[in-house]
């Protein structure tokens, strides 16, 4: 007979909670060091699990946006917002840092060696989905894929605004993940300013100033055709 299942082997709790390894704790040093050194682990492990739901969630939009239905696109609406959702938590996880006491990070940090947050791959991989100022990504892609699939415009989907229907709930929910990463980008480099100042990332990178470098606005081309619309809306109010 199968042993009931529990919470704690559902969520395999006994090797989760023994990833937690500061290296602090083998060298005498003081309990709040250690915890310190554990917060910050903690921390950083997360970040990768939800990084890792974001992309799959991300990943199943982009599979809709090959089929463009309705059902389809009104499914990658509760996806997208769920994601957006997620980079706020990350963003916030990065305002739970700053109660990283700058004495016991500055007392670990020698125990990091070359590694960094910047090795991140899961980090990368959603750089490299939702692109940047200068590229799309591949979600933006693989919507404009759909669209030209359909023989939809871009431009007179974002003109309809909610004429445009789940196009234009779609279109608000990338927007919405767009600004969420921005955020947390943003408040990566705040935090990384507060704790090192001008000092070099742990991996050899200009620390504050690469992160600054890549804390670019996904879906730049969304943003220059809400801009136009809100400009030619502007002028029929005028006249």
């Amino acid at each position: 007979m199968q042993a009931e299942l529990t919470y704690a082997a559902y969520l395999r709790l006994d090797d989760l909670l023994k990833l937690q390894e500061p290296r602090t704790a083998g060298e005498d040093a003081d309990l709040a060091t250690v915890l310190s050194e554990q917060f910050f682990i903690v921390s950083h492990q997360t970040c990768e699990l939800w990084l890792k739901q974001i992309l799959g969630d991300l990943a199943a939009v982009e599979g809709n946006f090959l089929t463009m239905t309705t059902a389809d696109l009104e499914r990658s609406v509760d996806l997208l917002y769920r994601a957006s959702e997620l980079l706020r938590l990350l963003h916030e996880q990065l305002m739970a840092l700053e109660r990283l006491p700058l004495e016991d990070f500055a007392h670990f940090r020698q125990y990091l060696g070359s590694a960094s947050g910047a090795q991140s791959s899961q980090s990368h991989q959603l750089e490299r989905v939702l692109g940047n100022a200068r590229q799309p990504g591949s979600l933006f892609l693989a919507f404009r894929t759909g669209l030209d699939r359909m023989g939809a415009d871009l431009e007179e989907i974002v003109g309809a605004g909610v004429e445009a229907g789940s196009l234009h709930r779609v279109i608000e929910g990338m927007l919405r993940v767009g600004n969420g990463y921005f955020q947390w980008k943003i408040g990566h480099v705040g935090l990384v300013t507060k704790m090192i100042g001008e000092q070099r990332g742990t991996a050899g990178t200009s620390g504050a100033a690469h992160l600054m470098d890549r804390a670019t606005m996904p879906f730049t081309e969304l943003h220059e055709l809400r801009g136009k619309v809100h400009e030619r809306r502007q002028k029929q109010i005028s006249q």
